[in-house]
């Protein structure tokens, strides 16, 4: 079978929107099954290809001119009528068009059509095309499996279907709720076996005959088409509606529709969205906490208090004037809301609510693979992608150029030699996209320290009053946009970088892709946070000794209260932004855009048809104009990255699983009304977990405990808190934190050029404070950390170790507790191996029965004749013997042999001179 790109470049496969159906079928009269078989009306449509013809001159007169004969189906074009030879219904005349001279490009596409054709053919498939030929526009080509092709594809995959049903008692908790019925049925499944079928028109369902179909139309595009009328409403009732938020997902039936693999992403969803509510109710008590204790807050009470009188030292150089720590009393009673005590238990909860999550996920995702008859599923081999046969085939055709490699078999494959070039960009690209990202935050950076500068030296007071917060939140906002424009760019980067790798198969292809996109996607959303809770303020020096950028100006500090009410919005506002931009008005707009824009250009690009198909479109001709579908990557990368948001800087924000929660309610929605009424019907593919999506996922959750370890430790005022509570503090309370956290420093010893050009403050100002652990000015060390820095540093790194060990002993104690598999569906494993023993003996009992009294009805009487005479020779023998002898009128009846085991009817049949009975079983 023909399989490199000019096949992929050609045949495209289309699916059916539901709704379109069921808003179609409304004011039909055609029976909406016969619409989807054969002109027939009995064989089904499987599968549906789709080519495309070019638009192409007509040279009138030309020695080369190409000529289609067009017939009309069922109307006849350009008043043109025929007449049937004998007078009576008329028959469709046949239109001879000129379509210009042929392409070239265009003559090796039908050759290779035509083989790719021919080998469907030979492997069974049907093919039927459309009745009217067109110079331009789109040709479908309907495929329908017969049952051999059926059959012996599902005898080859060893499909599973189900077997007899077995009736067993019920358990007593199911006897009390069910008192009518004290037994219940269970149907179990089986490889399949082509014999003892009744039923072959409807024995496979749906997916598995478009499962079976698609293995022969093997593309990246391929996708089954066949519509469920009654699944399609009731999805369509049911889930893809924003009035059914509060109802549970039909998930069987999305796996009936859509195949296991969307079925699992759905479930999947289900499970983190359920899961999300009591980390939410935790979230809002946290913070309800610091809302009604921001009152009884000393440090926030000493900060506000204008009777202790803190000047601070200016904020700039020059244009900054000295300020009282006062006017900060906003910043820190706001700071308060999201760091308190109660933010460390927080942190906890949601390390372990982490482990949770992932197994409650394996447990339910071992309950759906049960319920999908998924647990023996086997990996099936795949197809080579397109491309890497036709590099391949390249490489075959360079070596037999070579004469030294003439006797070579030809069973080259490419190695990391061909692989390298693509590394090696791939590394490098990588690495520059890192420093795109970083330049990105860099430049942001430059922004808030301009920005403030020239605010702090505008004359408005309000203007200066409000530097920071209007700084803050205008960068945030520029790096939501940067973030929203590189995660695009990124996208389109990693698929390229996939490409150059050469992977061999679909899912290679697609792990290598996941991995590339979540890391430049990663480092794209996390790099702002991360600068501001762990480096922002880290290395702007100390008055005297500021550190500049480009000379003029100063590295950017942290607010008075800290620097996590500045990480908490700057997550807050990325999150909500991503959330509501990214995540459901591009979901919404982009697929809507690309549609109408796809559709102006092939009104601008292809010309109209020469016959128009009378009446209205077939259903795959509404369906072709959907958005075809690019995969599952988007919908989990979204949900990743917003998990992370969730998990790792949980500590800064504890409102984030409430936003997410609500995010999810309406994404469940938006993504089930965009699979059931936007988007083409995808393949079903059969998946027995989420791949390495929960790698990803389980890497966050352990990468979650060391980032809130540090976020608490160094970014929060926890330790410090404590540290002055228990070893600098003399009654033993928080009263004077705030003045231990502020250092000294002599005015005099500012740089010159550096000191403020106005003071309203007075000109008797000798010390100033800022925020820092170091010496006094009038010390032996001036301005050296102190001994208070070095105490605080071991307490941080003392918890951090601490909090790490804790977290991650509990998390192993966690998931050691709840085990993998539900213990119900162990209980039933093993029964179900034993009933299925107890079936096949007794199936094969019944065989050897029947078996047995087929060959009592074939011993004739000549048969009995000769047994008798071969007895009678016997005679003289046996009267040769002393003692007295057995009477001869007749033989000894012969004893039936009893089916003890299944093994022991094998060897029984194996020596049996009937051996060539077929053993299969009936399903």
């Amino acid at each position: 079978m023909y399989t490199a790109d000019e096949h992929q470049a050609w045949v495209h496969s289309i699916l059916l929107s539901p709704v379109q159906v069921a808003n179609n079928l409304m004011d039909m009269d055609q029976d909406p099954c016969k619409r989807l078989c054969f002109a027939d009306g009995r064989r089904k449509v499987d599968y549906v290809l789709v080519y495309h013809y070019r638009k192409r001159s007509s040279v009138r007169g030309s020695p080369s001119q190409h000529r289609l004969s067009v017939i009309s189906n069922g109307s006849y074009p350009l008043g043109v009528e025929g007449k049937d030879p004998e007078g009576g219904k008329d028959e469709p005349a046949e239109v001879v068009v000129d379509v210009g001279p042929p392409i070239p490009a265009d003559g090796e596409k039908i050759m290779i059509r035509e083989e790719f054709e021919g080998n469907l053919k030979d492997a069974g498939l049907e093919i039927e095309r459309d009745k009217e030929n067109k110079a331009h526009g789109h040709a479908f080509i309907r495929l329908h499996a017969p049952w051999q092709v059926l059959s012996r594809e599902a005898e080859f995959l060893k499909i599973k279907v189900p077997t007899k049903k077995v009736r067993h008692s019920r358990d007593l908790f199911d006897c009390q709720n069910n008192l009518g019925n004290l037994w219940k049925s269970h149907r179990y499944f089986w490889p399949f076996c082509r014999y003892n079928i009744n039923s072959k028109d409807t024995f496979f369902d749906n997916a598995t005959r478009s499962r079976i179909v698609s293995l022969f139309c093997f593309t990246r595009e391929s996708s089954v088409q066949l519509v469920w009328y009654n699944v399609i409403q009731l999805l369509h009732d049911e889930w893809a509606r924003y009035g059914a938020f509060y109802k549970y997902q039909p998930v069987d039936l999305i796996r009936k529709y859509f195949g296991e693999k969307i079925g699992l992403y759905f479930a999947w969803l289900g499970v983190y969205t359920q899961l999300l509510i009591p980390a939410s109710v935790v979230g809002i008590i946290v913070f309800f906490y610091g809302w009604a204790t921001v009152e009884t807050n000393i440090p926030s009470q000493e900060m506000c208090d204008e009777d202790q009188n803190f000047t601070m030292c200016p904020l700039c150089d020059r244009a900054c004037d000295y300020w009282h720590l006062s006017t900060a009393c906003g910043t820190a009673r706001a700071s308060h809301l999201f760091d308190n005590p109660a933010t460390v238990f927080f942190a906890i909860f949601m390390s372990l609510w982490a482990v949770m999550f992932l197994e409650y996920w394996k447990r339910r995702q071992i309950s759906l693979n049960y319920s999908w008859d998924l647990t023996g599923m086997e990996e099936e081999e795949e197809h080579p992608r397109p491309k890497y046969e036709t590099i391949l085939l390249q490489k075959r055709q360079r070596k037999k150029k070579n004469k030294n490699n003439k006797n070579e078999t030809g069973h080259e494959k490419l190695t990391w030699r061909d692989r390298l070039p693509g590394y090696l960009i791939n590394i490098s690209s990588i690495l520059f996209m890192f420093g795109v990202t970083c330049s990105a935050v860099f430049s942001v950076i430059i922004y808030r320290i301009t920005i403030s500068a020239l605010m702090a030296m505008s004359p408005d007071p309000e203007v200066k009053s409000n530097v920071r917060g209007t700084v803050t939140a205008t960068a945030v906002i520029i790096n939501l946009v940067v973030i929203l424009i590189l995660d695009e760019i990124y996208g389109m980067v990693a698929a390229w970088l996939t490409e150059l790798e050469i992977p061999k198969t679909e899912t290679d292809f697609e792990e290598r892709l996941i991995l590339k996109a979540f890391l430049l996607k990663f480092m794209n959303a996390y790099a702002p946070i991360f600068y501001v809770a762990f480096f922002k303020g880290r290395f702007a020096g100390h008055p005297g000794e500021y550190v500049y950028v480009f000379n003029d100006y100063r590295m950017e500090e942290c607010a008075p209260g800290g620097c996590l009410i500045e990480l908490c919005i700057q997550l807050s506002i990325i999150m909500l932004g991503k959330q509501l931009i990214q995540n459901n008005i591009f979901e919404i707009g982009i697929p809507k855009l690309k549609k109408l824009c796809r559709t102006l250009k092939d009104k601008e690009r292809a010309p109209k048809e020469i016959v128009e198909q009378p009446g209205r479109r077939q259903q795959w001709h509404l369906d072709y104009d959907l958005e075809p579908f690019d995969g599952l990557t988007p919908e989990y990368m979204e949900m990743i990255i917003q998990f992370g948001f969730v998990s790792l800087f949980v500590a800064s924000f504890p409102l984030a699983p409430l936003f997410a929660l609500l995010n999810n309610v309406i994404e469940i929605r938006l993504d089930a009304k965009k699979f059931v009424t936007e988007l083409r019907r995808p393949e079903a593919i059969r998946a027995k977990d989420i791949g390495i999506w929960y790698n990803i996922l389980s890497g966050l959750g352990k990468f979650s405990v060391i980032i809130n370890a540090f976020v608490i430790s160094f970014t929060s005022d926890f330790i410090p808190r404590l540290v002055y509570q228990y070893m600098f503090s003399e009654t033993g309370t928080m009263h004077g934190f705030i003045n231990h956290t502020l250092s000294y420093f002599n005015v005099s010893n500012f740089k010159p050029g550096t000191v403020p050009s106005i003071s309203s403050l007075g000109k008797d100002i000798t010390f100033c404070r800022y925020k820092d652990y170091r010496e006094p000015p009038w010390s032996s060390e001036p301005y050296q950390f102190s001994k208070q820095y070095w105490s605080i540093l071991a307490a941080r790194l003392g918890f951090v170790i601490l909090f790490q060990n804790l977290v991650i002993t509990m998390s192993m104690l966690v998931a050691w507790v709840i085990p993998d598999m539900p213990k119900n569906i162990s209980e039933q494993l093993k029964k179900e191996k034993t009933l299925l023993v107890d079936v096949f003996l007794n199936e094969e009992k019944e065989k050897l029965q029947l078996i047995q009294s087929l060959f009592s009805r074939d011993l004739t009487q000549e048969q009995q004749e000769e047994l008798n005479v071969s007895d009678q020779t016997s005679l003289p023998l046996h009267q040769t013997q002393p003692g007295p002898h057995p009477p001869t009128s007749s033989p000894a009846p012969r004893t039936r042999p009893r089916a003890a085991s299944f093994s022991q009817f094998t060897r029984q049949m194996s020596m049996s001179p009937q051996s060539n009975i077929t053993q299969h079983t009936a399903v």
